[in-house]
């Protein structure tokens, strides 16, 4: 990950910038580039190739040949879902990628669209009608250490349950940069996560994954959807991630804070004190560079006042507290309360049972509420 330069005058707070964040530098625009590009009007992505843009296969009724060799073999193997919800139609085409995306070009196309001018104003009201697989995702072991150290777990040779949801994320974040996907990626909000684990899997296992979206609905603050990440061992399913996203959208309706009384938050059994590293570490491992949690000037952007810590990275550091009491097959759902600036102190809370919460230490803010079945 590169680091900004120091100029006179700045601080040595290893701080990244936004071009810091997309893996590299980007161009700066000036006006007069501007005003000829948004005349010009949309450009071809010159970028295709290496994003596999998918938006040809998305828009018809088809499933593209299989590859020769492992490739096809996965179309086979790996099963897809049976339809969306409320009416929406099934997946029309399965688009198997032959690697994982690089999410850097996928950060930068984001970044991108949500230019004015630029990027595609016009959404669809649908969810993309394609699937995405992708086969041998095999695990770093020396990642797997890293990605224990900065969530907390303890090294085993069993993956913990929140990465799968890392090693399969640029096949979602892929996904999620399609024209035909309902809202812009950039300014996007996680408000919830369900995974399931059939059972342990070793890290010595190549893993096979397929993400879709399905149930788009309408939310008071705009819209959301659920993006769906399979995994997969041998053909057999052995766990399953559902991201719920909220596009916030102008003129939805808000609903007002309710007036009562917040309860008081469970006692807590442990305190944790989160620094800014927290959020680059775990864009580090994570492949999740998102500015609102690496860059006081990104998360500016987006209206917060400082970074704030990945949802998926406190997930993980419950789960990790909880590590030794947990079953061989469960499911483990979160909801997205506050965001967490960087830095602050949260305290965790857990009941057998398991129901597990993060709040504020000072406030008792709720940033998270979770449960283990």
């Amino acid at each position: 990950m590169a680091r900004r330069r120091n100029r006179p005058g700045d601080s040595d707070d290893g701080e990244l910038s936004v071009n810091d964040l997309i893996e590299g530098p980007t161009e700066v625009i000036s006006p007069a580039a501007l005003a000829a590009a948004r005349a010009a009007g949309p450009a071809p992505d010159a970028g295709v190739d290496e994003t596999h843009d998918l938006s040809a296969y998305a828009s018809r009724d088809l499933t593209p040949p299989p590859a020769p060799g492992p490739t096809a073999a996965v179309t086979e193997d790996l099963t897809g879902r049976s339809g969306g919800h409320d009416g929406e139609p099934p997946a029309q085409a399965r688009v198997v990628l032959p690697g994982l995306p690089r999410p850097g070009a996928l950060y930068r196309r984001a970044l991108r669209d949500a230019v004015p001018g630029i990027g595609r104003s016009r959404r669809p009201d649908a969810a993309p009608p394609v699937e995405l697989a992708v086969a041998g995702v095999t695990v770093d072991r020396a990642h797997l250490a890293e990605y224990d150290r900065v969530c907390g777990f303890r090294l085993a040779d069993a993956l913990p349950a929140t990465y799968p949801h890392v090693l399969g994320f640029p096949l979602a974040l892929r996904l999620m940069t399609l024209p035909e996907f309902p809202f812009p990626l950039a300014g996007v909000v996680h408000v919830g996560n369900r995974i399931t684990v059939r059972r342990p899997v070793p890290a010595d296992v190549p893993w096979d994954f397929v993400a879709h979206a399905e149930h788009l609905r309408p939310h008071a603050r705009g819209r959301q959807i659920d993006v769906v990440l399979v995994g997969s061992v041998d053909g057999e399913e052995v766990w399953r991630g559902v991201s719920t996203y909220l596009g916030r959208e102008r003129g939805a309706g808000v609903t007002g804070r309710d007036p009562g009384e917040r309860p008081a938050p469970p006692a807590a059994t442990a305190h944790w004190r989160l620094t800014p590293r927290v959020g680059t570490d775990y864009a580090r491992v994570s492949g999740d560079h998102n500015p609102i949690h690496t860059s006081r000037l990104g998360a500016r952007l987006f209206g917060f006042p400082r970074p704030i810590a990945h949802g998926m990275w406190s997930k993980a550091r419950c789960l990790a507290a909880l590590e030794s009491r947990l079953p061989e097959a469960y499911t483990v759902e979160v909801g997205f309360k506050l965001p967490v600036p960087l830095p602050s102190t949260v305290a965790f809370s857990a009941v057998p049972g398991w129901d597990f919460a993060l709040h504020d230490a000072r406030t008792g803010r709720p940033h998270l509420v979770g449960t283990v079945r």
